[in-house]
């Protein structure tokens, strides 16, 4: 019998849409570290965007609760009438902003919320405006869902914050989106009512242009600072932004995946198209547990914000011993974002010279096993970010290897 030949086998190609998007270089980062922790290295990591706090235990009793009622079956699509009523009261009381039940949605996480807004909304070439640095799945996002990203750079001479002449010059007929993230993941900077109006204005004059703002650090500020939402100081954007939020941060529940949003009740409904083709609705039990974190005791949130204070003070009094860094104190969230450009052209013991921040913090990681992420990750160079979301003698260790580190260079 004759031989029969097989064709070879396709060799695996990913979608063109996802070409240019690699993994997380804060998750490359932790891969590395976690491998050095199994060679037995001390590493301390620093880069891990969690709180080290538990999740409180009347939200998992809550949790076990629902559990026990049998409330473990699908829930309405974008999120149970008990928690769109409990988000809908958490906007009124705590942002003075009212949101009916179909102008709500929740999804399995706020980085679904970002998808299915994104997704339901851009069409290829719609460009949205990000202030850099920022959280970088702003912009992976943005590009799997056929836009493109528009970063304006804004270094800690502006506090981190975008301005109203950069936000003029940026918009485009192209503009679909401005995303803001108050208080800000990587750098801690936060808009104050003073920040944001001059911003307001500007998209006052751009009827065409919507508004995300990212709120999830909203209740991590320090220093007597004032948060607020854009919808509660410009009633008039309110038919073309969306405000995210979630419990994941201030409520420690970052594994249990609840993100929440309020907006125009036609992109909520096109949103809640895209989520049923993707997960449908959120972990019942999950959705139990945020009822019961946002309707429930809330005076740990000040305690937990003290400690977070002490922990930011910490970290900003010792870098800014060093020579060669600079940090800017932040307002808000658990992070600091300080430049390292004094230390870029300096050389190490074993010869190699810093060219750049990545250079640096791979420095740290291999000479005293600190783990901290590149401002490069985040869209802004020469810079690193330290997440103090960890105990205050671990990163008094961290900090004392950094300033060692720091005066080994030449």
């Amino acid at each position: 019998m004759a031989d029969i030949a097989v064709p070879p086998v396709a060799e695996f190609r990913s979608a063109s849409r996802i070409a240019s998007i690699g993994v997380s270089k804060i998750l490359m980062i932790g891969a590395r570290a976690a491998a050095r922790k199994r060679e037995g290295r001390p590493v301390i990591v620093l880069g891990a965007g969690e709180p080290d706090f538990d999740t409180p235990e009347n939200i998992k009793e809550a949790a076990k609760a629902a559990i026990d009622r049998g409330e473990t079956k699908y829930t309405a699509l974008d999120g149970s009438p008990e928690l769109k009523k409990a988000v809908a009261e958490k906007f009124r009381r705590e942002n003075g902003v009212d949101y009916a039940v179909d102008e709500i949605t929740v999804a399995t996480g706020a980085k679904q919320i970002l998808f299915n807004a994104f997704m339901a909304s851009l069409d290829a070439g719609d460009e949205v405006i990000i202030p850099t640095p920022y959280w970088t799945s702003y912009s992976d996002i943005i590009e799997v869902c056929g836009g493109v990203p528009v970063l304006i750079p804004c270094d800690a001479a502006s506090g981190f914050r975008l301005t109203a002449d950069r936000l003029e010059k940026a918009i485009t007929p192209k503009t679909k989106w401005v995303l803001l993230n108050s208080p800000s993941n990587p750098s801690g900077a936060a808009y104050g009512e003073a920040d944001y109006r001059p911003l307001l204005d500007v998209l006052l004059r751009h009827p065409h242009v919507w508004l995300m703002v990212d709120d999830m650090y909203e209740h991590i500020v320090y220093d007597d600072f004032d948060f607020v939402t854009p919808v509660a100081l410009e009633p008039a954007l309110k038919s073309r932004t969306l405000t995210i939020n979630g419990v994941s941060k201030a409520y420690a529940m970052t594994g249990w995946r609840i993100g929440y949003a309020g907006g125009p009740k036609a992109l909520i409904k096109a949103m809640a198209v895209i989520q049923s083709q993707a997960t449908s609705c959120p972990s019942s039990v999950s959705q139990a547990a945020a009822v019961e974190a946002l309707n429930g005791p809330q005076d740990f949130l000040a305690e937990r914000q003290a400690s977070f204070r002490r922990r930011r003070d910490l970290v900003v009094s010792a870098l800014n011993k060093i020579d060669g860094i600079e940090c800017r104190v932040p307002e808000g969230a658990f992070y600091t974002f300080a430049s390292c450009k004094g230390m870029i052209g300096r050389t190490a013991p074993d010869g190699k010279r810093i060219e750049s921040d990545t250079d640096f913090t791979d420095y740290l990681l291999e000479t005293v096993d600190v783990a901290v992420v590149p401002g490069s990750a985040f869209g802004l160079s020469t810079y690193f970010r330290i997440s103090y979301a960890t105990s205050e003698a671990e990163l008094t260790e961290a900090l004392s290897r950094i300033a060692a580190a720091s005066a080994a260079l030449a």
